[in-house]
Formats: C-alpha cells, sequence, structure tokens
C-alpha cells in the first residue's frame, strides 16, 4: 500500500508542478524549472497529502501545499548543487541545473522556485488564517531559522579548525533536512485546523532517520540507484553520522528513530498504519 499511495502522490504533485510551470512559457528558466521539478522521491508532498487525509482533508484541497513544499525542496537542490555551494553535476541520474544550462539560469530558476512555493500556498483553498500559518511555517522552516541555517552550517563546517560533534550535526542536519520534513508533516493538521503536536512529533524523529541514511547510503549505496556522485562527505572529511557513530552505531541509531517516528503517531491507531511505513522505508530506501 505504501508505495502505491507514495507513486499515486508523486504522480498528482508532478501533474500540479508541470500545470504550473508550463504557464510560464518556454524561457529557459521555465525550461529549467521544469526540469528541477521533474523525479525524486516527492516524499515531502506525500507526506503533506497523507497528513491531510488523517486529518479528512482531501487531496485536491492540500495539493497545492504538497506542490509548494517539492518547488522549494527543488529550489534548496538546485542552489545546493552549484559551484559555490556542493559543486554536484549530478540530480536524480540527470545533469544539474548550472550544468544542463549555466550558473544564472540556475540561480534564476531556483529563486523563481522559492517563490512559486509561497504563490502556490497562498492559492491554497483554506481560510486566510490557515493559509497564513502554512506560509508563516514554510518561511521560518526554509530560512535563516532552519534550511538556509543549516546549509550555512554545513558550509561553515568544511573549514572550520574541529570536526562538528553528534550534538552539532544533529542539529545541522535538523535544520538542513528536518525543518521542511516538519513542515510537511504538519500541513495536514494546519489544513484542518487540528493540532499538529504528534504530526511534528513523528516527523522530528523520520528527518534524523533520513539524514542518517542518507549518509549511510553516502557509504554503502549505488551511485546508479542514487542518481548522484557518493562518499563525497568522506573525501572532503566532512562530520556525518556514520563518521561520528560508526556504520553499525548510525543504522542502530536510525532503527531508534524510526520507533519513535512510529510511536508518535499512537494517536492516530491503525489509521497511520501508511505512515509508520514510511518511516521504515526512509531507512530501507536505496536512494
Amino acid at each position: 500500500m505504501f508505495q502505491k499511495r507514495l507513486s499515486d502522490a508523486a504522480t498528482l504533485v508532478q501533474a500540479r508542478l508541470d500545470a504550473v510551470i508550463a504557464d510560464f512559457g518556454d524561457f529557459p528558466v521555465a525550461a529549467a524549472m521544469a526540469h528541477a521539478v521533474t523525479g525524486g522521491k516527492r516524499l515531502r508532498g506525500f507526506l503533506v497529502l497523507e497528513g491531510a487525509s488523517l486529518h479528512g482533508v482531501a487531496a485536491n484541497d492540500a495539493l497545492n501545499a504538497a506542490a509548494a513544499v517539492e518547488a522549494l525542496h527543488a529550489y534548496s537542490l538546485v542552489h545546493d548543487d552549484l559551484p559555490c555551494m556542493d559543486d554536484d553535476d549530478l540530480r536524480r541520474g540527470q545533469p544539474t541545473v548550472h550544468v544542463k544550462w549555466d550558473y544564472a539560469t540556475a540561480v534564476l530558476a531556483g529563486d523563481a522556485l522559492q517563490t512559486l512555493a509561497f504563490d502556490l500556498l497562498a492559492d491554497t483553498p483554506v481560510s486566510a488564517d490557515r493559509q497564513i500559518s502554512l506560509i508563516k511555517g514554510m518561511a521560518v522552516a526554509s530560512g535563516a531559522a532552519g534550511m538556509v541555517l543549516g546549509q550555512a552550517m554545513d558550509i561553515a563546517a568544511e573549514t572550520a579548525e574541529t570536526p562538528l560533534d553528534l550534538n552539532a550535526i544533529t542539529l545541522l542536519q535538523a535544520n538542513k533536512t528536518g525543518a521542511l520534513i516538519r513542515w510537511s508533516a504538519e500541513a495536514g493538521p494546519i489544513l484542518a485546523g487540528d493540532d499538529p503536536t504528534p504530526m511534528c512529533d513523528y516527523a522530528t524523529a523520520l528527518g534524523l532517520a533520513f539524514q542518517i541514511a542518507d549518509d549511510i547510503l553516502d557509504i554503502e549505496g549505488d551511485a546508479a540507484k542514487a542518481g548522484k556522485k557518493l562518499q563525497k562527505d568522506a573525501a572532503a572529511g566532512k562530520a556525518t553520522f556514520v563518521s561520528l557513530l560508526g556504520l553499525d552505531g548510525a543504522k542502530a541509531r536510525a532503527r531508534e528513530l524510526v520507533t519513535q517516528a512510529e510511536d508518535a503517531l499512537a494517536p492516530y491507531g491503525s489509521s497511520a498504519d501508511v505512515l509508520r511505513q514510511t518511516a521504515r522505508f526512509v531507512i530501507d530506501r536505496e536512494s
């Protein structure tokens, strides 16, 4: 059931993003935007739709929020891949935007995807106070108190005299990766006007497990399946959960976090079984 729900969510989100971006015409920036949002697991959009369903919100009413977070995530990847950041030439098995086009087009495409996210949220069919809550939450999760802070911490760590310890790397990843995952899980209850606390607790554990799994994949994964270069962190001497905990220790910590995520869903009973499967998928995935 989980894989079908994930696939169905990806199809819905892709169709929404394709339709919106098509309205921008055939300019290179629009083509680069379309390229950047193509493919991927769509985990964040899926979490929006699953959380919405769990709280009685129809998929059509949550689709703009799901597309918004995927647009925001795509922007972050486009900029993250730039030579001034992580300098990657492969993403999702395809050339990165600055490689396929050029540096300026990649910057502008990322900027446009970021603003598109907020445009989509402003058109979400809910009351104004819930729209504002979604927009405010995304701004915090993606900005200097969230994802951008995490990326800045990651860049600073590359030249730091002392490698990050476990607490520092946990904080870094809670911002860089976890903040947007938390927003995605909280969006459903916010759309419904319900308490987002259980979904926030779930996503906090899920996001950290996701990053630990990424660090494990960077060591054990298959680059062809991952669709990107692997072992870059090790080559750069960067601290990761694997370097700090060891491979077995990192796997054990990821399993503990999955259990925490599953436990956070107790208020929903069996209705949240797909989200429990999601937590297990996060540490079992191959890309």
